[in-house]
């Protein structure tokens, strides 16, 4: 693995998209250090200190820590993903929106287009709640955290934080298109990743001052590898299709059938469907901890990671993603005049419609299971952990995304190197990227 990493560094083409997703990826780390204008920083510090809920848990792993500073990054990929969400969901319901998505590369860049638009609306949209909550919020030490409150200081957060999501979504886009891997995955991956050290050290300081019993610390440790290697088995686990070629006649030379398969991913959708759920629950939850009222504090508590309307409400969006991320992505008529144009076909099935059938069958029963154990993933490691009162934010969550996307990334850089006749990062094996 070590001497595929030292190929990658050669290949001068793939070295500067290693470059340039790095350094896309340092600037987003930067700009989370940056402060929002007419934010009292020591104040809301102070009182993101003490959001100890699993709603800030799960905002300040969205955000890389932003949310935390109120930086111009506070808002984090979220809204882009929230429209991304809503397009999708209306190219179904829409026949204009359905055409688009099947012009090709210009439909693509249409829809696109929208969804950028989306972005800036749900921006300013919840950028405003957020600026009108904070307006009533108080330090712990006294003293407001706003410093001029009124229409200034909610016209000016709007602009700040959509300004900061629309570039979030920019360098996103730059690093799918000319670095390595999904740049907005890799931007979420990046926030996680950088929120490990500290919580590393606060689990240390919690085991030092007798907070958290070193057998729980201990546990949790367990529990991560435990997932981590389900989450390495279940990602490149397969079903596969049997196909057989018929003989060709090429010129004067008859060429035998061969035998091959199509790979089925039980999890064909990947990180999407948990990082769609929680965008979507997200929302609602980041706008009403801001917000001191009745309605806005129902939401907040009912909604809270820790109840079980929440669990149902994530368990039920994530194997509703799955489904129609798989249905999305993968077209099983599409593949079915694949085969049948260049002469394959599955034994015992009839070419072209009934292979299509079929090839929608088995993807449907084997996406079943690929769902459940995604919200596995995703919902026992909570459970468990609160109620041991870990008195710190995990959730299996994270670790897919970041295992997820460390394998997708992976994979990547191995087929930029596999077609410039490289060995891989594993003489044994390969890392199968999702479709």
């Amino acid at each position: 693995m070590i001497e595929g990493f030292s190929n990658s560094v050669r290949i001068p083409e793939l070295r500067k998209r290693l470059v340039f997703t790095a350094v896309m990826l340092a600037v987003y780390r930067l700009g989370v250090h940056v402060p929002t204008p007419g934010i009292d920083g020591q104040a809301i510090a102070a009182f993101m200190r003490q959001q100890t809920n699993n709603v800030m848990g799960m905002v300040r792993m969205f955000s890389g820590g932003a949310l935390e500073r109120f930086s111009i990054f506070s808002l984090g990929i979220m809204p882009y993903i929230s429209a991304s969400i809503i397009l999708q969901l209306l190219t179904v319901v829409i026949p204009y929106l359905e055409k688009l998505s099947k012009e090709g590369e210009m439909g693509r860049r249409k829809i696109t287009q929208y969804t950028r638009y989306g972005t800036i609306v749900l921006s300013l949209l919840q950028s405003f709640f957020i600026a009108f909550g904070l307006e009533s919020v108080e330090a712990p030490g006294g003293g407001a955290v706003v410093f001029h409150p009124g229409w200034y200081f909610r016209i000016m957060t709007m602009i700040t934080l959509t300004t900061g999501t629309a570039f979030i979504m920019w360098l996103g886009e730059q690093v799918t298109e000319r670095g390595i891997g999904n740049g907005i995955s890799l931007i979420i991956f990046s926030g996680i990743v950088a929120s490990l050290p500290s919580a590393v050290g606060s689990t240390l300081e919690y085991i030092r001052l007798g907070e958290l019993p070193l057998f729980v610390a201990i546990f949790v440790a367990a529990l991560m590898v435990v997932v981590v290697g389900a989450i390495i088995v279940m990602e490149r686990g397969q079903r596969r299709i049997p196909v057989q070629y018929a003989k060709r006649v090429v010129g004067r030379r008859m060429y035998a059938g061969q035998s091959s398969h199509l790979p089925l991913k039980i999890n064909t959708s990947g990180v999407i469907p948990p990082i769609f759920a929680s965008s979507i629950l997200l929302f609602p939850a980041t706008i009403t901890n801001f917000i001191d009222h009745p309605v806005a504090q129902w939401i907040s508590t009912h909604l809270a990671p820790n109840t079980w309307i929440y669990y149902l409400t994530y368990v039920g969006l994530i194997i509703f993603f799955c489904y129609f991320y798989t249905a999305v992505s993968f077209n099983p008529t599409d593949v079915a005049d694949n085969l049948k144009k260049f002469g394959g076909y599955i034994p015992g099935i009839r070419p072209g419609q009934r292979t299509a059938e079929y090839i929608d069958h088995v993807l449907v029963r084997i996406t079943l299971p690929g769902a459940l154990y995604v919200a596995a993933v995703c919902v026992l490691p909570t459970i468990l952990i609160d109620r041991f009162r870990v008195p710190f934010y995990f959730g299996g969550t994270a670790l897919l995304i970041v295992v997820g996307v460390a394998l997708d990334t992976i994979a990547a850089l191995q087929t930029h190197m596999i077609t410039r006749s490289y060995e891989g990062f594993m003489k044994r094996g390969r890392i199968r990227g999702r479709r």
